[in-house]
């Protein structure tokens, strides 16, 4: 297959790429490098450093023959999304849109959206939360987020768009930014290697759905051929952050309490994903225990030292 990945040089989207080229697809990779490293491109991809705002996007998309369209480029922040929320829509829905429509003009078959499925379902009734549960965000990140994912309900509707969103919670593993907002994951890693108490908001008691990126990558993979519609990508575990913390205290041997600061604006109470439809319909299913993940994750941050 001949595929365009946005946000290729990040941390999900880097690990798709090296996926994505060792099965032998040619890979075409757009990324403002905002947030991505060169280090993680893969030499064998095309890159073309570019906001997908620009509009030298419809340029690529008219040379490039794309079968498929991953995209993954986004403004990440739920906190940055309140701070900036025309930022925020800016990118995530109109550069959502950008990319969307010269995809409709040239052709795309399959276009695959990384969403976010823990941002944009906000505190629900009941959890774990199914694809067919309403959504409720709790930040302009959320909104903007399952935004786009109306506009490829409708694209389908109109014009026949074959479309996958593909809902992630909070995915962590290597590569992941632990500077600024990064994942908790990387953060609590580097913390604990660098003999840090780590900072938790709040009470430590909010959960949220970790998952290794390596499932998340094989989920992306295999929604190449399968699949329409949308689906959680999820480990269905619900795990709160002292849990995740105690988990990492074992695999790193320390002995350290947490500093604890006051809850973050937008931020969930309780996140957990319902993942039959993806087992069902994609024929995936999350390999990596979450206590595997972190100990290869942790493993990854310490390499990186020695």
């Amino acid at each position: 297959m001949k595929i365009l990945v946005t946000g290729g040089a990040g941390f999900i989207g880097s690990n798709l790429v090296d996926e994505l080229i060792e099965e032998g697809h040619r890979v075409t990779v757009i990324d403002d490098m905002s947030s991505g490293e060169r280090a993680y491109l893969n030499p064998k991809a095309e890159f073309y450093e570019m906001d997908i705002l620009s509009g030298g996007l419809r340029d690529i998309l008219r040379k490039g023959n794309f079968s498929h369209v991953i995209h993954l480029a986004a403004q990440i922040s739920v906190v940055r999304s309140l701070d900036d929320p025309v930022l925020d829509a800016r990118v995530n829905i109109v550069g959502g849109v950008n990319l969307l429509e010269n995809c409709r003009r040239f052709g795309v078959k399959k276009f695959i959206y990384g969403n976010s499925g823990g941002a944009m379902s906000g505190d629900q009734n009941s959890l774990p939360m199914k694809e067919t549960d309403p959504v409720n965000p709790e930040s302009p990140y959320g909104v903007s987020k399952h935004t786009l994912e109306d506009y490829l309900i409708l694209y389908n509707k109109l014009y026949g768009m074959n479309y996958v969103s593909l809902r992630y919670p909070n995915v962590y593993g290597p590569r992941q930014d632990s500077s600024g907002e990064g994942g908790v994951v990387a953060i609590f890693c580097n913390k604990l290697l660098n003999d840090e108490p780590p900072v938790i908001f709040g009470d430590g008691e909010q959960t949220r759905d970790f998952i290794y990126v390596t499932d998340v990558v094989n989920a992306t993979v295999m929604a190449l051929e399968k699949g329409r519609g949308e689906f959680n990508i999820s480990t269905n575990r619900e795990t709160s952050v002292n849990e995740l913390y105690r988990l990492l205290l074992e695999i790193s041997g320390r002995d350290m309490e947490p500093v604890h600061a006051n809850e973050r604006r937008g931020e969930v109470r309780r996140s957990v994903l319902e993942n039959s439809r993806a087992i069902e319909r994609l024929g995936w299913k999350p390999e990596v225990s979450l206590e595997e993940g972190l100990k290869l994750t942790f493993d990854y941050f310490k390499s990186r030292r020695e």
